[in-house]
């Protein structure tokens, strides 16, 4: 039977790193959960069964995020399982760096389907079904103001979340639902960690006041904050980087 009053969340991209640490967190504070996968439905399952074994409510759900079809069966699944959604984190994403004058067009395009249109997708999504007195809370990323060589098409795209994370809060101007982005710093998951030599990682772990790399149980605080008291942070980026510029 569905349980209208335990509140639900959606996770996209939630079945590995920051996605995987946000939808554990979210369930320790007795959110019902749908882990969102886009091609490895092993890895959502795991995290399924890491949240079940701790007592909690989830289960995984497919789809591509830039596909409206896949992200409404999506949001189907998850309110048919647990009766609602009321928030909604688009942790889902890619990452490809290279200087603007080198980048293949091919990997632009691919980045921003993801991070520009599926991020668009999934808030039309949540924009029509979170329940009043929820939340919505994308992904940008600190470098949005950072401007390391190398990172300025995911930024570029990145940049395109925030837009349209602050106008999307105004537009839901009385439904008591709060739409906020994350913009983590540099973080020790596969996706910041890929591709880099050792040097580059100590740099960036040193460039930080806190002297260290964020982990993703850092940033899950930051949305788990969002997610729940957070009801009076509306139309803002928060920057969890540890001070980081």
């Amino acid at each position: 039977m569905k349980n209208t009053n335990a509140r639900v969340a959606l996770i996209t991209g939630g079945s590995g790193g920051i996605g995987r640490a946000v939808a554990e967190r979210l369930a320790m504070d007795g959110i019902a959960v749908g882990v969102h996968y886009a091609g490895n439905k092993s890895k959502a399952d795991e995290t399924v069964s890491a949240i079940t074994a701790a007592g909690g409510k989830a289960i995984a759900v497919g789809g591509d995020v830039a596909e409206e079809k896949d992200m409404s069966a999506a949001f189907d699944a998850v309110d048919a399982a647990f009766g609602g959604i009321d928030v909604v984190v688009n942790t889902a994403g890619i990452m490809l760096l290279s200087p603007i004058a080198t980048l293949n067009l091919d990997d632009l395009d691919r980045m921003h389907r993801t991070n520009i249109r599926g991020t668009f997708v999934v808030s039309q999504q949540a924009a029509r079904r979170v329940r009043s007195g929820g939340a919505i809370i994308n992904f940008s990323t600190s470098v949005t103001r950072l401007q390391f060589p190398s990172y300025g098409a995911y930024a570029a795209s990145k940049g395109a979340v925030e837009a349209m994370t602050l106008i999307l809060a105004r537009e839901l101007r009385g439904k008591d639902i709060t739409v906020n982005a994350v913009a983590p710093g540099p973080t020790a998951t596969p996706l910041f960690l890929n591709g880099k030599d050792e040097a580059a990682i100590e740099y960036l772990s040193k460039a930080a006041p806190m002297e260290r790399l964020g982990t993703p149980k850092d940033i899950a605080e930051a949305v788990a904050f969002l997610a729940g008291p957070a009801r009076w942070v509306n139309g803002q980026v928060l920057f969890a980087n540890g001070g980081l510029g």
